[in-house]
């Protein structure tokens, strides 16, 4: 539960198979206090698993038109939504935040379950994970049986160049090393888009961006816009401006 005393919702991201069911399992199972009732929301889209025996509380939630359809499970205090791992992780989440807040609940944090095999396997996937990254609070390393070193070094440089806030641990057997501190409901993330309080853009007569306390020659010559994620930023045709490719085109069937 929030200091707020709001229930915390936890949005776990990642392509189908990644394994995340056998992670919140861990999660809840190490990190979640006494006192506090977990509960599952699993995508109506994802095939079932014997490992959801060892999730408590499991529904399903379906979505359509860009709308969340899923009941809060009673009594709960905590939720782990597990989104549809066989399409945009983006549009999903657009959607979560209004299903979060009108649940009268609080986002705790996101985290993102990569299948590094199927990431090194598919090098075009990266534009796929970069978003998921940009999202998150804590990233896990899944799936690296046989996965090169290299390639795991090299896929944790490319975010750390970026000076990116968020987290990354593997998970080893299902498990991650240290529950509590990955469900710490700490922001680490880069993306702004579930902040409480919106930030702001001020541009001046030319249309350069500029810092909310420079000055200038009138007040008419700034202009102050709400800041948009970019990954939510669309063009006037309504197309995403950073188009994701399409995950189901590399899972199997």
């Amino acid at each position: 539960m929030a200091s707020s005393g709001k229930p915390l919702v936890y949005l776990i991201l990642g392509a189908a198979g990644s394994g995340r069911r056998e992670v919140i399992a861990d999660l809840i199972e190490g990190g979640v206090d006494e006192g506090d009732r977990a509960a599952v929301l699993l995508s109506d889209a994802e095939s079932a698993s014997e490992t959801e025996a060892k999730l408590p509380e499991l529904t399903r939630w379906n979505w359509s038109d860009g709308v969340i359809s899923a009941t809060w499970p009673t009594g709960a205090t905590q939720v782990f939504f597990v989104t549809d791992g066989r399409t945009s992780p983006v549009d999903q989440l657009e959607a979560a935040k209004a299903w979060i807040e009108a649940q009268g609940a609080e986002l705790a944090r996101v985290l993102c379950v990569v299948n590094c095999q199927l990431a090194e396997k598919n090098p075009a996937l990266r534009a796929w994970f970069d978003a998921c990254v940009h999202f998150s609070d804590v990233v896990l390393l899944n799936r690296r049986e046989g996965v090169a070193n290299k390639w795991l070094s090299d896929f944790q440089a490319h975010f750390k160049a970026q000076f990116l806030p968020c987290l990354f641990d593997f998970v080893k057997n299902g498990r991650v090393k240290n529950p509590a501190v990955v469900l710490v409901p700490e922001a680490r993330r880069m993306s702004h888009y579930f902040d409480a309080e919106q930030d702001w853009v001020f541009t001046d007569a030319e249309g350069d961006e500029i810092e909310e306390d420079e000055e200038s020659d009138s007040d008419e010559d700034v202009t102050v816009t709400a800041e948009e994620d970019p990954y939510l930023a669309r063009h006037s045709g309504g197309r995403r401006v950073k188009e994701l490719p399409d995950i189901r085109r590399y899972l199997p069937e």
